[in-house]
């Protein structure tokens, strides 16, 4: 019996190597593959050998997803949120299975990939965690109310008509899926609670409630009372776990509203936190506060990875986290403690009234940033004269200043801006060679706050749009594309009754607005669609305890007047640090703009999306890049590129690579969209020629 045990554990862990069978490859997030069939000696000589298009990209879509590979069978989902499995050798559908039930799919979904358990496959959509059979792709009955669980259920206060989503896979430990969630940034929003729910029927086993309750660690860091109606700290980025100690990790993000916070004065515990959790009840072991009282969206962009580095000659198991600011922190993982030296800097007041920051702020001394930390005159674009000019004329417009430069009504510099530095691809690690692998963006944006003002109770739809719509999607409708999308050409693209459900239940980023009657979501709706400003009268009370007196004016990217980054590039880079030293073994920009060089503007670097994979055969394979739509390898001790292929829309997510019948493959999601670039909704997968 016992060599019969020993011979199926062997298969296991031999189809496990071969497999791709985790988010970013497994639990803890290091993004490595021990296959090595594909090498630096011959990389050059791979190929695409097949491809499946979903046929579900639409303007705007985006396919963000790293597939899972389990025996032979790629799991993955499409622009439109269906889950298909594919034969992993050739491309073909075997099934798919569609969570909208054939209802028309306009909005953008986001998905980052599944979760794969004892033939059982898990996926959110919106406020749904389904639970799909792995052989045929139908719900699994046992599993919650006809195969799936409400999300919005369980937080411990009620959040009807508010959204609760999974965007990123969580983790399995056990019996239990470890989940974060994704929560709207604005208010109103539901809390961001880490939660664990058993694999077999969707019981939710346990909270950790990231918003302290009375009695709760953190509680003081909060306004009495604010777990009642405050949103966000949610990991929404995913969550990595070390299942020999029983602990998961998890990465926060800031509290909702996250650019202004006079309703939450205080550091706001757990928000912005990497937050180390008994994998078993949920309770806290230890956490590291990155950001506190957060006004400048900085939430922790991606999973953390899990590491061992070599200290006063032993080795120690640590954790790396990389944060949107563009800087790498090592913890040990039992104890918490910053495997490298930081320091505290002083914070400016907020010249905003109403606003408290947090006087001092931490900051790491090494490793070295891995993206450029403040934007000065010397560091602004000489792409043309021109452009030079007119950035530099908007640059001495704007407050500017070190990490933590408060935002302002005037306008403030951030660099790097809202999405890092780091992503959310996050870090590839290889223990190897002792490298953390990030790519990065280099953009600077804006952070400019507008004054809002309550709608009067005697109102109209317009002014009631000024009042909770503008700044997000601007007063004229034009939004912030595509983040932000406008609104001024709705007609014919959506009914009445599509955009009522969307405002009173929010999607994504956007807060649901059930606290507006009916009456009042009906006449904002006809307003956009029409143009039609009806009289609105609004409930004589006190205005909700989440109203903030000053909102973002956009997601605006600080770029020159023909749209390319006002910073002189590198706008994209790829960098290893050796976790050891603190060192850079290597940097180089990743990405260029076909335009730019094809005029001799070469190697400049471009906004990546998506992470890496690095690999036994001594290579790192990235697509990312969001204009030259390239999929790349690199030697992974030297930076040196030794093959690249044109995808049909930007490999916006990270790679998989796995072994099917002796032959390894690298596949990758080409689906574009970020940014209005193309889109597309294909899987395209590469092999070595037979």
């Amino acid at each position: 019996m016992r060599i019969l045990l020993w011979f199926a554990a062997a298969a296991a862990m031999m189809q496990a190597q071969t497999d791709w069978p985790a988010y970013h490859g497994s639990a803890d997030q290091t993004h490595f593959s021990a296959l090595d069939q594909i090498n630096t000696s011959n990389v050059a000589r791979l190929r695409e050998v097949w491809r499946y298009d979903s046929g579900d990209a639409f303007p705007n879509s985006e396919m963000q997803c790293n597939p899972l590979v389990i025996g032979g069978v790629l799991y993955a989902t499409t622009p439109k949120l269906r889950v298909v499995a594919l034969d992993a050798a050739a491309g073909r559908e075997i099934w798919s299975f569609d969570p909208w039930e054939g209802a028309e799919v306009r909005g953008k979904q986001r998905s980052r990939g599944l979760v794969h358990w004892q033939g059982r496959i898990y996926v959110g959509a919106r406020q749904w965690l389904w639970a799909l059979d792995a052989k045929s792709g139908r719900p699994v009955q046992s599993f919650g109310k006809g195969g799936r669980i409400d999300l919005r259920e369980g937080l411990g206060r009620p959040v009807e008509g508010l959204s609760v989503a999974i965007s990123t896979p969580g983790v399995v430990y056990r019996d239990l899926l470890i989940v974060g969630s994704i929560v709207p940034e604005g208010a109103p929003s539901a809390p961001g609670y880490i939660r664990a729910f058993e694999l077999k029927t969707g019981k939710q086993r346990w909270a950790f409630r990231t918003i302290p309750a009375p009695g709760d660690f953190g509680y003081e860091t909060w306004p009495p009372e604010t777990w009642k109606h405050t949103g966000g700290a949610n990991a929404w980025a995913g969550l990595a776990l070390d299942e020999k100690r029983g602990l998961v990790f998890a990465p926060t993000g800031s509290a909702a509203y996250d650019f202004y916070g006079s309703d939450r004065h205080g550091d706001n515990l757990f928000a912005n936190s990497l937050i180390a959790l008994d994998a078993r009840t949920g309770r806290r072991r230890w956490h590291f506060q990155f950001v506190r009282h957060d006004v400048w969206d900085r939430d922790l962009p991606a999973p953390p990875t899990l590491v061992t580095v070599v200290r006063d000659g032993r080795r120690r198991d640590a954790v790396a986290q990389i944060t949107k600011s563009g800087h790498v922190w090592v913890f040990d993982r039992e104890t918490g403690e910053s495997l490298f030296p930081w320091r505290e800097v002083a914070v400016p007041a907020s010249p905003v009234d109403g606003e408290k920051l947090a006087e001092k702020q931490p900051l790491p001394l090494a490793p070295a940033p891995f993206a450029r930390q403040k934007l000065t005159e010397d560091l602004l674009t000489r792409r043309t004269p021109d452009a030079h000019a007119a950035v530099l004329e908007k640059f001495r417009q704007y407050r500017n200043g070190e990490q933590f430069e408060p935002p302002s009504r005037e306008g403030t510099l951030l660099l790097p801006g809202f999405d890092g530095g780091g992503e959310w691809g996050g870090a590839a690690w290889d223990a190897e060679t002792g490298l953390l692998y990030v790519n990065a963006n280099e953009m600077a944006w804006i952070i400019k706050l507008i004054e809002r003002r309550p709608p009067a109770r005697n109102t109209t739809a317009a002014g009631l749009y000024k009042a909770e719509c503008a700044s997000c999607h601007r007063a004229d409708r034009k939004g912030s594309p595509p983040e932000f999308p406008a609104l001024d050409q709705l007609a014919g693209r959506r009914t009445n009754a599509d955009l009522v459900k969307v405002i009173r239940e929010g999607a994504g980023r956007m807060p649901g607005f059930s606290h507006l009657p009916e009456e009042a979501t009906v006449a904002l709706s006809a307003w956009m669609l029409d143009g039609e400003d009806r009289k609105v009268t609004l409930p004589a009370k006190e205005f909700p305890p989440h109203w903030v007196k000053y909102a973002l004016d956009g997601y605006a990217r600080f770029t020159d007047p023909d749209g390319y980054p006002a910073i002189a590039p590198p706008w994209g880079t790829l960098s290893a640090i050796n976790l050891n030293t603190g060192e850079y073994a290597w940097r180089i920009p990743l990405g260029e703009w076909p335009e730019l060089a094809a005029k001799g503007m070469k190697d400049t670097g471009s906004e990546n999306y998506g992470g890496a994979v690095v690999t036994k055969g001594g290579l790192l394979f990235i697509a990312a890049t969001n204009v030259d739509r390239k999929f790349r390898a690199f030697d992974k001790r030297s930076g040196q590129l030794l093959w690249e292929a044109e995808l049909p829309a930007a490999g916006n997510a990270t790679p998989a690579t796995y072994m099917v019948n002796g032959r390894q493959y690298v596949v990758i999601a080409a689906g574009g969209g970020k940014w209005g670039n193309p889109s597309a909704g294909a899987y395209v997968a590469f092999a070595l020629e037979e």
